[in-house]
């Protein structure tokens, strides 16, 4: 009887922005045995990001640059992670390939960020590699339809939730953002190109931000191989300081960076964290 090889998996292309999520994929793939190289973005992904790994440090106008280390390495499959903040595109330095990707880059910027991720996706599928998630990387990341530690949202906390729910929809569909806060039946916080924890920051400021929900979902039109709604320890410890009651996530489409850690936070700081599925 002879042994069939046992397959391969396709070398990926790991492009790395902040936060830990970079890294645990980075993890996974050694645990799997995928090969895999990381394009670590400046100012953004952590430097322990890449110990141990195959990689290079790139500036976010690079791209003929990274793509065609990419190439070099052999990478079949990319996957964008980790946070990145929308850049000032008046003073980019593109190289080449950048500059001719600019003006698409441009006109997307007008309808917003799910728009610029589409054109970037698109060019990377054009270069011959494949996209894909880091939940499909890693599906222990994806929120379940659960309470996440011991405590629940009280009836007027539900009825925040709904309203901060359809002021995030609202949000998502307009490609402005995936999360709001409501407070006592009424909106008093909007997610805009800071993130989260930047909006949380503001609502530490606001009175009437107190007791309130903050809710985060993926946005209607949302391609689910980058930029999911993501959640984690940080989450929760800027929703103590904005005072806040809880945190309700879309289950299925959001990532939680430690589940374990989070809900042990969200527990010792008594506020509910539950992933919702949401009827659409």
């Amino acid at each position: 009887m002879s042994l069939q090889p046992e397959a391969r998996l396709p070398k990926l292309g790991l492009i790395a922005g902040g936060g830990r999520i970079p890294a645990l994929i980075r993890d996974t793939c050694r645990i799997e045995g995928r090969p895999l190289y990381i394009a670590a973005l400046n100012g953004f992904c952590a430097p322990d990001t890449v110990t141990g790994a195959d990689h290079g440090w790139f500036d976010l106008p690079q791209v003929g640059a990274l793509m065609k280390a990419l190439k070099s390495a052999g990478v079949q499959e990319v996957c964008l992670c980790g946070s990145v903040t929308k850049p000032d595109f008046s003073t980019f330095k593109p190289d080449l390939k950048g500059a001719l990707l600019l003006p698409r880059i441009l006109k997307a910027a007008l309808t917003g960020d799910d728009a610029i991720l589409r054109v970037v996706m698109e060019s990377f599928e054009r270069e011959g590699f494949r996209p894909i998630g880091a939940d499909a990387l890693m599906s222990s990341l994806l929120v379940r339809e659960t309470t996440y530690g011991s405590h629940v949202p009280t009836a007027e906390q539900a009825a925040d939730m709904a309203a901060a729910l359809a002021a995030a929809r609202q949000l998502g569909a307009e490609d402005r953002g995936q999360a709001a806060v409501a407070a006592q039946g009424r909106v008093v916080g909007l997610e805009d190109d800071a993130g989260t924890d930047a909006l949380l920051r503001r609502m530490a400021m606001e009175p009437a931000a107190r007791g309130g929900v903050l809710v985060k979902c993926a946005k209607p039109q949302q391609d689910r191989r980058v930029d999911l709604p993501t959640v984690g320890v940080t989450t929760v410890e800027n929703a103590v300081a904005a005072g806040l009651a809880g945190i309700a996530v879309e289950a299925g489409a959001a990532l939680m960076v430690d589940a374990a850690a989070t809900a042990a936070a969200a527990d010792r700081a008594g506020l509910f964290l539950i992933g919702l599925r949401y009827d659409q």
